[in-house]
């Protein structure tokens, strides 16, 4: 049993972890807006769930100003080291998943927060950040989930990043207080110097030394020619929605092809929870990752078609294609799986839908010289295969999991969510908007609601549908019988990632929903 959806008549903020979340909601209580909120939410983040996301992963915000009643997309995805090549891994045959030769692209994040802020935030960033230094100096309780996650990676963790995350060479129990100073120190540099201090001062100095002493790639030219971008969003109508997604190289384009699928079906028909409704899901959504494993990269590389990808004649096409009975024999690659996603609603009607990640959970497992800043291992998605569409290039972005939603009428936002989970994020997505949309439900019950998720994760043989044993025999029995090759996890598992929802209601108000998976807390008022 979960609660219901907090229900507010001017803000709402939903997070992965409460203190984040608590974050958020502080700095509009303030006088803050959506913009200045969400960044208080992701450097937070940053601080209280390191296993996660931190200053050294990346991020895609998806923002709705009022004022210019617009929605827009900022890239803060970072690009691979000038000096990396295929040939730095001859003979390996993959990028190593672990250590600083896995570290091969410039992390986005703080670049990020400096941009949405200058955009449109009303308070400067030192001020934004005093929640986030304030836990890592002070300290935090340490979370369930960083918990968990610390028993799952410990291993791949190097000596320093061991010394900070397993102190005493042993996981710290959940509720312990937990503290980074050197973290701390680095927060304090960037709101001091802003995000030069990051790409341009101490901070990519002291980095660059780190890695090229151990072997890495990432040097100071890197950093100071890092810049995200202010780019437009991918969209496509469903059903009097216009549902909007960040452009590649983010995979978001995915979830709107598969929503283009299932239009050609009639919800009205299909009950929710049904071995039909899982299976036509999964079906549309592996007809997706086809086509996005076959042309997703760099579009400053390799033009990504995406207009051809969102055209409803083709998704007619595909839609054809699905057995009503019969599980198709498609194969995906694994993509990665630690991200925590947030979104934050003003009392203007500004919005705020963003995600962020170190890829895998603590990333590289390095930790860069004396800033306590984890490094990410994003590139190690990078192929080594010259004909690959997403070959290893020089100073290039990779296929990127990330993918905020949201979902607009009338010009406004109604949805924003999204979710934890690599593979899972367009799977979980389609989840949550069938059920808000033509189920009826409140946030928190799409997000509470069972969960399925198709697709090979790393080390895995086969591709498996994952489904919560709460979707019930009969259902998990049907899609087996399909052709599904289905395995029942827990009630409310975690490989299902963490999602959170947002939605307007008709009345005025906004109801908020976290995932009882996870840590997470919706505050508003």
């Amino acid at each position: 049993m979960t609660n219901g959806p907090v229900i507010g008549t001017q803000t709402m903020v939903v997070s992965p972890h409460y203190l984040a979340s608590a974050a958020g909601a502080r700095i509009l209580a303030r006088g803050g807006n959506a913009f200045d909120a969400a960044v208080a939410v992701s450097a937070t983040l940053a601080v209280v769930y390191p296993h996660m996301t931190g200053l050294g992963g990346d991020a895609f915000w998806l923002t709705y100003s009022a004022g210019e009643a617009r929605v827009r997309v900022y890239n803060g995805s970072g690009r691979s080291a000038y000096a990396v090549r295929r040939d730095s891994y001859a003979g390996e045959g993959r990028i190593p998943h672990r250590g600083v030769r896995s570290a091969i692209t410039v992390p986005g994040m703080a670049d990020s927060w400096a941009a949405v802020l200058a955009e449109y935030g009303r308070m400067p960033l030192a001020e934004v950040l005093e929640p986030a230094i304030g836990y890592a100096s002070g300290g935090f309780p340490l979370s369930p989930d960083q918990h968990a996650g610390s028993r799952l990676a410990g291993a791949a963790l190097a000596p320093a990043a061991a010394a900070i995350y397993l102190p005493g060479g042993a996981v710290p129990p959940a509720g312990r207080q937990f503290r980074q100073p050197q973290l701390a120190g680095t927060l304090r540099l960037l709101a001091e110097g802003g995000r030069d201090a990051f790409y341009k001062g101490a901070v990519a100095a002291e980095i660059s030394r780190f890695m090229l002493a151990e072997g890495g790639y990432l040097a100071r030219e890197d950093f100071a020619d890092h810049c995200g971008e202010w780019t437009e969003p991918v969209s496509t109508d469903y059903h009097g929605l216009r549902v909007y997604q960040a452009p590649p190289n983010s995979q978001g384009f995915t979830a709107l092809m598969a929503l283009n699928i299932l239009e050609r079906f009639d919800f009205a028909a299909i009950k929710h929870g049904s071995y039909e409704y899982y299976h036509l899901l999964t079906e549309a959504l592996k007809l997706s990752f086809r086509d996005r494993d076959r042309v997703l990269s760099d579009p400053a590389f390799t033009p990504v078609p995406v207009q051809q990808l969102l055209d409803k004649a083709y998704a007619a096409a595909l839609a054809a294609h699905i057995s009503p009975e019969r599980a198709a024999a498609l194969e995906s690659e694994p993509v990665g799986r630690d991200t925590a996603y947030a979104a934050v609603v003003d009392r203007d009607g500004n919005a705020v839908s963003f995600i962020q990640s170190l890829y895998f959970e603590f990333g590289s497992g390095i930790v860069a010289g004396d800033t306590g800043i984890l490094l990410q291992n994003r590139g190690s998605f990078f192929s080594l295969d010259p004909a690959h569409v997403n070959t290893l290039e020089p100073h290039k972005r990779s296929f990127h999991t990330l993918m905020p939603a949201m979902a607009c009428r009338d010009g406004k936002p109604v949805y924003l969510y999204g979710t934890q989970g690599g593979e899972g994020q367009p799977q979980t997505q389609t989840l949550l908007l069938t059920r808000m949309l033509h189920y009826g439900m409140d946030p928190q019950a799409a997000v509470s609601e069972p969960r399925f998720v198709w697709g090979r994760t790393w080390g895995e043989p086969t591709q498996e549908l994952k489904v919560e044993r709460r979707a019930g025999r009969r259902v998990l029995a049907a899609l087996a019988e399909a052709g599904h090759l289905v395995r029942p996890v827990r009630a409310y598992d975690g490989v299902m990632g963490h999602a959170h929802a947002i939605a307007a209601g008709e009345d005025g108000t906004i109801s908020g929903g976290t995932d009882p998976r996870c840590d997470g807390a919706a505050i508003g008022w």
